[in-house]
């Protein structure tokens, strides 16, 4: 949908302005997709909710999930922010890039994670033995399978809001990605 409207503080419920309060004051400015959650009156603490539960993926692999699953549905809002936050978290641009293709030769098991994400993504959750093998080898187990699987689900979320709202971007706009390494 073109020229979906982003609430302003004002045009939001006393609930969704004092979240907007908090994240102007986390973040510098209340992000575009977080707006547009809040036309619902409990759809922006939900989310945020869901986006803050306790869980035993790090910071580091919260972000090759979201990066690669907004890779794989292509979301250009999702994957300029979170080229942002990856770089907040250590990641190098070549590195950024390297975790969208999910072919991550620096760190074998952010190498399997990516792997499954993108096969997860891609395949509505049906991926191979070998890929979830792969996955419990590098160090993962049965709890972390599940707390991937949640940070997916919170990724899909956004990438779809933002496909069917269309809203603009307002982070540095992350750089197109090609399919070989540079």
């Amino acid at each position: 949908m073109k020229n979906f409207p982003i609430p302003t503080r004002e045009q939001v419920s006393a609930v969704n302005q004092n979240i907007f309060d908090n994240l102007q004051g986390m973040v510098g400015f209340v992000p575009n997709l977080y707006a547009i959650l809040a036309h619902s009156e409990n759809g922006l603490s939900n989310y945020l909710a869901l986006q803050n539960g306790k869980t035993s993926i790090r910071a580091k692999e919260r972000e090759v999930i979201n990066l690669v699953v907004s890779q794989v549905n292509n979301c250009s809002y999702c994957l300029s922010a979170h080229t942002q936050f990856a770089k907040m978290n250590g990641f190098t641009d070549e590195q950024i890039l390297s975790v969208r293709r999910a072919d991550i030769p620096f760190d074998s098991k952010l190498d399997a994670l990516a792997k499954l994400v993108k096969s997860t993504t891609e395949n509505r959750g049906h991926v191979s033995a070998e890929v979830l093998d792969n996955f419990f080898a590098a160090g993962y187990s049965k709890g972390s399978l599940i707390d991937v699987v949640i940070v997916i689900g919170d990724k899909i979320i956004t990438n779809y809001l933002h496909a069917l709202t269309d809203i603009p971007v307002d982070w540095p706009v992350a750089p197109e990605l090609t399919l070989e390494a540079n």
